[in-house]
């Protein structure tokens, strides 16, 4: 078996056991093993505890390159691992919302409703008064078709549809520049979300703040460049280069994604 003294001290346990259990099935039975879909901490934390396993190797894939949510297939080291083995589905899922506009929350909870897990479906593109797409496990495809049939008051029609046909709309990025005294996250992630600095430090000490998609609780934890801070409805931030001007503040160059 693989080892479990790798859980101590995750912060994403439950996911990340799942995928050590799938390991082992992967070993032991020279098969490749798909999970069900990770969110960014849980991908990040399972890439981080998979990348020290010899005996598996792994591939992650959400469906499009900036796929948030995505799937791990895991096999023995001794076998090829493609794209392709990360077993996806895409669905449109069609309706006229011009006078009920429907947000990702709206399309989320309908397909929920319909009695699927969270973990068996991944990212969600909304595509305004046309509807939305889906991308989920393929085993799923059928039962959607059938038992869903509204999203808000809007009877929608569900079909399945090829991963090369979904409509992603690429995230738009803003750059940045802010001189600050200290490298501080609640000082520069502050004027990165256009935010008060006191709004900013009840975020982070009610840890709704990532930092490289775990948790910081701490609002004078010191941030470097290439750090990733993310807010949950808010978007991403990137720390770029960081130079120290002839007073000793800091110059740091930022990436805002929306």
């Amino acid at each position: 078996m693989l080892p479990r003294d790798l859980l101590n001290g995750v912060e994403n346990r439950e996911a990340i056991a799942r995928l050590l259990d799938g390991g082992d099935r992967a070993v032991q039975k020279w098969e490749i093993v798909c999970s069900d879909f990770l969110s960014p901490p849980e991908l990040a934390e399972a890439t981080q505890i998979l990348s020290k396993l010899t005996e598996i190797h792994f591939l992650a894939w959400g469906g499009y390159a900036q796929a948030e949510r995505q799937r791990v297939a895991i096999a023995r080291a001794e076998l090829p691992l493609e794209q392709n083995a990360v077993e996806l589905a895409a669905v449109d899922i069609s309706g006229n919302f011009l006078f009920d506009p429907a947000s990702h929350r709206d399309f989320l909870g309908a397909l929920l409703g319909t009695g699927i897990e969270r973990q068996k479906v991944g990212d969600l593109i909304v595509l305004g008064e046309k509807g939305a797409q889906a991308i989920l496990v393929p085993e799923l495809v059928p039962y959607l078709e059938m038992n869903l049939a509204q999203v808000r008051t809007v009877p929608v029609r569900v079909r399945s549809i090829d991963l090369a046909d979904l409509k992603v709309r690429l995230p738009q990025q803003k750059e940045l520049s802010t001189v600050e005294a200290s490298l501080r996250l609640d000082a520069i992630a502050s004027f990165g979300f256009g935010m008060s600095r006191s709004k900013m430090v009840d975020l982070i000490s009610g840890e709704d703040v990532r930092v490289n998609w775990k948790t910081v609780s701490q609002p004078s934890y010191q941030l470097k460049s290439g750090d990733l801070i993310a807010i949950r409805g808010k978007g991403r931030l990137t720390v770029g280069e960081i130079a120290v001007t002839k007073k000793n503040r800091y110059r740091v160059q930022l990436s805002r994604f929306v």
